[in-house]
């Protein structure tokens, strides 16, 4: 019979190791402090697999345009995507098919001082579909799913990361452009 682990496990004197489940639920509870009826939330969560919550309260998110993604990684294949982002962002990050876009979850603050062209940070007063932590490929209930999985509780990306991921799609964008122009005189 196999145990399954739920919580943490000491492995050696002052070393804890959470299971994947474990850092799973205390990411969603983490990201359900942004909703605004945690009740609902769970159950959109349960039923449509994505969940309206509010940004600016406990994450910002950086929604990036997926042609930038996609120029940034040389690549729109989604398992190669995903293993590109999951090492360059260090952080949480999903994709929506309805709006075409990645979304990058960032501390707070960074809506303030975002000022990156082609993207936006929602921050404050922003409401914004997001997938269930479970999520981690495409599901017939949303359009969204995690290509980086939240790691835990408060587990989200450095903006500067972001922000340089950002710029090297978009001169990586521009430059594509210039050489098909090249060919077209």
């Amino acid at each position: 019979m196999t145990a399954f682990i739920h919580g943490p496990v000491k492995t050696e004197p002052g070393v804890l190791v959470h299971s994947r489940r474990s850092r799973e639920a205390g990411a969603e509870t983490w990201l359900l402090l942004a909703a605004r009826d945690t009740k609902v939330a769970r159950a959109e969560w349960d039923e449509f697999g994505v969940a309206l919550l509010r940004c600016g309260t406990v994450f910002s998110a950086v929604r990036i345009p997926a042609d930038i993604v996609y120029a940034t990684t040389g690549t729109a294949d989604r398992v190669e995507v995903a293993e590109y982002l999951t090492t360059a962002l260090e952080g949480p990050c999903f994709y929506d098919g309805n709006s075409q876009a990645f979304y990058a979850l960032t501390p707070c603050s960074t809506a303030r001082r975002w000022d990156v062209p082609d993207t936006e940070c929602l921050g404050a007063d922003f409401f914004l579909g997001v997938p269930a932590t479970s999520i981690s490929e495409p599901d017939p209930r949303c359009a969204a799913w995690w290509v980086v999985p939240i790691g835990g509780p408060a587990a989200i990306c450095d903006p500067e990361i972001v922000r340089s991921l950002v710029q090297r799609g978009q001169t990586r964008r521009s430059e594509a452009a210039a050489l098909e122009a090249g060919k077209d005189a």
